[in-house]
């Protein structure tokens, strides 16, 4: 932007072009544009009142509260900014110079984020400019571990699931607290639950409830329960049925297919059944889905001598257990992407199952172990008593 002319020298032009020089011969003695003269011309006479427009005082004005506003604006995003930041940080009112600096690299003035956040500037050029603290340091450290941790999980762990792989997997002993904090500053955060949408009404049930949303047993392959989801792609649906253990949260059986016929359920039983060969006895628990009031699945069940159990009409906190799995499932796999063809989201349903969720997702109802590692622990300690 060129520099504002002297005051004098604009006032000097005016009273040569009011004396009768012609104008072109008072720009160029003066050496400005003739643009410029007659563009101070036009506004001279809108002050004397001799034509519209805004006067130089109204000008001056206006360009003072332009200027007012934009401070009022920055201030007004900085105060969002620290209410967003206590929020997440916890703490209240001392924010400190991170904030300060992170407001700075978004293009906010220091002068007024310091005066905003009552903190002095020299105070903030001095923390900027001092080395990194030990702690800061062993901060920077540890966060390049949790987002390791984080991406191994396939981005599903939040803080607490974290916290138990830094603690179990790589005997690191930090504070939960600690890795909040900094998965909440490197914004890392586990897939959060979501709300489904409900069912319809099933079939009577051919078999009494047998579990009575008892979710817990002392052993393996007492409690099986089971149940089917499904989830679209781009050239049809895919259908899952999981049977799932009790006591080490394993699935133990499941069924892929395009498909919803009881054989879906069937599949999926027999899987179980050939993994485990449990004792007779065994309670299978489902919902009323017809695939589940069938005479097949009744029959295979009856066959292998386990026991059918069903919860009452239109209930899913009944079979919470695998409701409880299908959620889990629905936000860390299915949730995550659109899928092009029931062949890959089967093969990625597989793969979740298989090589994930099994052998190494950390589960909070098992001291964050996963269902395989929980299963060989109570396996060595029951061969030890």
């Amino acid at each position: 932007m060129p520099a504002a002319k002297p005051p004098e020298l604009r006032r000097r032009a005016l009273e040569l072009v009011a004396s009768g020089e012609p104008v072109v011969h008072v720009a160029r003695n003066l050496g400005i544009s003739e643009s410029c003269l007659r563009r101070w011309m036009g506004q001279d006479a809108v002050d004397a009142g001799q034509a519209e427009g805004l006067t130089s005082a109204e000008k001056r004005e206006l360009v003072e509260l332009r200027r007012k506003n934009r401070v009022l604006e920055m201030e007004v995003e900085i105060l969002k900014r620290v209410s967003a930041y206590s929020a997440r940080e916890n703490v209240l009112p001392l924010i400190g110079f991170r904030l300060v600096h992170e407001l700075v690299a978004d293009g906010f003035p220091v002068a007024v984020t310091c005066r905003i956040l009552g903190v002095s500037r020299s105070g903030y050029y001095g923390w900027r400019d001092r080395p990194p603290s030990v702690r800061e340091t062993g901060d920077g450290e540890l966060t390049m571990v949790l987002e390791r941790i984080h991406y191994e999980s396939r981005g599903n762990y939040g803080a607490p699931r974290v916290h138990a792989e830094l603690r179990l997997a790589r005997d690191r002993h930090v504070g939960k607290k600690r890795v909040a904090r900094l998965m909440s500053l490197a914004g890392i955060a586990g897939i959060s639950h979501r709300r489904k949408g409900g069912k319809p009404r099933p079939l009577p049930a051919p078999h009494d409830d047998l579990v009575k949303r008892q979710f817990t047993t002392d052993r393996p392959d007492r409690f099986w329960f089971t149940d089917i989801t499904e989830h679209p792609t781009n050239t049809g649906k895919v259908y899952c049925c999981a049977v799932l253990d009790c006591f080490t949260r394993r699935v133990v059986g499941w069924s892929i297919a395009d498909h919803i016929r009881t054989e879906l359920v069937v599949d999926a039983l027999e899987m179980a059944r050939w993994q485990r060969r449990p004792e007779p006895g065994t309670i299978v628990h489902a919902d009323r889905g017809s695939q589940y009031t069938s005479w097949l699945f009744g029959h295979r069940l009856r066959e292998a001598g386990l026991l059918g159990s069903m919860g009452r009409v239109a209930s899913s906190v009944d079979n919470g257990l695998m409701e409880s799995f299908w959620s889990t499932m629905q936000r860390e796999l299915l949730n995550r992407r659109d899928w092009e063809s029931p062949a890959e989201l089967g093969s990625a349903i597989f793969e979740w199952i298989e090589g994930f969720y099994n052998p190494r997702r950390r589960h909070s109802g098992l001291g964050f172990l996963s269902p395989i590692e929980f299963e060989n622990q109570h396996t060595t300690v029951a061969s030890a008593a």
